[in-house]
C-alpha cells in the first residue's frame, strides 16, 4: 500500500496547502487521483459546511476568492459532481499535475506512487486584460 502527498502550490512554487492520504495501490491514473483528492476535500468540506470551500475546482454558484470559493450559503456539496469539473478543468489546462519531476498530461497515464508519492497541483488563473 502506498501514501500520497498532495500539494497545492502557486505558479511560483509557493505552497499553499499540503495533507497525506494513506492506504492506497501502488499504481493509480491520474483520473483516479484526482477523483480521489476531490472527494478526500469534499468530505472534509461535507462534515462541517460554512461559506468558504477550498478545494481543487469552483462548485457551482460560488464566487472565486483568494485560495478558495465563497458559497452563497452553507450546504452539501456534491463530490462527483466536482470531481466532472475537475477532469474537464485538467483537460482545459485549468490546472496541472506534477508527479515526482514530471507533469502528467494525460487522464489515464499511470502514476507509480511508490516512485512518485508527492503530487502538485498547480492553478492556473485567467489574466485579466490579456
Amino acid at each position: 500500500m502506498a501514501t500520497v502527498t498532495f500539494r497545492d502550490e502557486t505558479a511560483t512554487g509557493k505552497p499553499v496547502t499540503e495533507w497525506e492520504v494513506t492506504g492506497l495501490p501502488e499504481r493509480m491514473t491520474v483520473r483516479e487521483l484526482i477523483r480521489l483528492r476531490v472527494r478526500e476535500e469534499v468530505t472534509r468540506y461535507n462534515s462541517g459546511p460554512s461559506n468558504r470551500f477550498n478545494g481543487l475546482v469552483r462548485p457551482d454558484d460560488a464566487e472565486t476568492e483568494l485560495n478558495g470559493y465563497l458559497l452563497r450559503e452553507p450546504r452539501r456539496i456534491d463530490w462527483e459532481r466536482q470531481a466532472g469539473i475537475a477532469e474537464r478543468a485538467f483537460l482545459a489546462n485549468g490546472f496541472f499535475v506534477l508527479a515526482g519531476d514530471r507533469q502528467v498530461e494525460d487522464l489515464d497515464d499511470v502514476v507509480d506512487l511508490t516512485a512518485d508519492p508527492d503530487l502538485v497541483f498547480i492553478k492556473l488563473v485567467a489574466l485579466v486584460g490579456g
